[in-house]
């Protein structure tokens, strides 16, 4: 009579997820913006390389998540940061075209409905800077190969603008302005993650687009740099953009553990200071968070309360006993992303009649 209603998810686990929780993420399309398939590199880079080693074991464990939009950015960090992207997005390219019965890239807003209909997980290119432009026809190079996010900026200083660790915060350049510009041109996100204060104001100042923070927390609960202010947080939402929220331990508190409760609480401070509509997940992890040299939980994602491989219903129980309502519940779970990337990614290009 206890556990009426609830329902054991996991083979792993005891704890059961209620009947609501599992509608709710079940009707959702949830959408995590900045979801890793998996940390553990080599296994990546051999499924990018062999396709073929991704098996549908792999493909259930990404499904059960109950994601359905992932979004695994990286920073091209090595000297030639071009030839890197390039390397990266054609591995993607590769091993999504070798699997399309579980998985695609999206390219456009009318991809959701992919999403929604096949029971496939979509992949949204993109990366953790905007070095790899060497110049603003870069943008729609890489937008041709299947590139739909860009951070501005990293952590440190490029052409663009400051990341959050640079200092003096000198504001976007005139250059960062117009990689901007070619971002909304070819309808590709601008994202402000990991940019100081006054880049990302001055970001979202000059985007005629919705501007997102993918990733991050907010500064008003945790005094780090990678935190967004309520100016920022403000600024971003006037315009129509949307913050999703990590489970990074260092974002969440000052100071250890943190705990499931402590993710919750910077969910509620942005729908307070900037309205529900504005709020999403953006974990910064991957679906377990497992370091495959000790089987363990890598400690910068030991968030106690929190089982990674389920966090979106975890997290869906905490927004339901915090007294969301259902609708705005699925709004966090990935409706505002969708809505905003509608917007920006828009609908494919009409093809023109046959023997034009």
């Amino acid at each position: 009579m206890v556990n009426r209603g609830r329902f054991n998810l996991f083979a792993d686990t005891k704890i059961g997820v209620s009947a609501r929780a599992v509608d709710l993420v079940g009707r959702s399309m949830v959408i995590d913006m900045l979801g890793l398939l998996t940390l553990d590199w080599p296994k990546l880079y051999g499924w990018q390389r062999e396709p073929a080693t991704f098996s549908q074991a792999d493909f259930l464990k990404l499904r059960q998540t109950g994601v359905r939009v992932f979004h695994p950015a990286v920073e091209p960090n090595e000297p030639n940061a071009y030839a890197a992207a390039l390397r990266w997005t054609t591995g993607w390219n590769r091993f999504l075209g070798a699997h399309p019965e579980y998985l695609f890239r999206m390219d456009s807003a009318a991809d959701f409905a992919r999403a929604a209909s096949e029971g496939k997980i979509g992949i949204l290119i993109g990366f953790q800077n905007a070095d790899h432009f060497r110049t603003a026809a870069d943008v729609a190079t890489f937008h041709g190969i299947g590139q739909r996010v860009s951070q501005l900026t990293y952590n440190s200083r490029n052409r663009l603008g400051c990341g959050c660790r640079e200092a003096p915060d000198e504001g976007l350049t005139a250059y960062g302005a117009e990689i901007v510009a070619a971002m909304n041109r070819v309808g590709m996100v601008v994202d402000i993650s990991h940019t100081a204060e006054r880049t990302s104001l001055d970001s979202i100042r000059v985007s005629r687009q919705p501007v997102l923070v993918t990733h991050s927390n907010c500064r008003a609960l945790v005094a780090h740099p990678r935190c967004k202010s309520d100016r920022v947080i403000k600024a971003m939402a006037e315009r129509g953009g949307v913050m999703g929220i990590t489970v990074i331990p260092a974002f969440l508190k000052s100071g250890q553990p943190a705990r499931i409760d402590h993710v919750l609480d910077h969910v509620d401070h942005v729908a307070r200071v900037a309205g529900i509509e504005h709020v999403g997940i953006g974990s910064d992890a991957d679906v377990d968070a497992i370091d495959p040299r000790t089987n363990q939980v890598r400690p910068r994602y030991n968030v106690l309360g929190l089982q990674h491989p389920r966090r979106v219903f975890e997290l869906t129980e905490g927004l339901i006993r915090r007294g969301y309502t259902d609708r705005q519940i699925e709004l966090v779970l990935g409706g505002n992303f969708q809505r905003a990337l509608g917007e920006i990614l828009g609908r494919p290009a009409a093809q023109p009649p046959a023997g034009t």
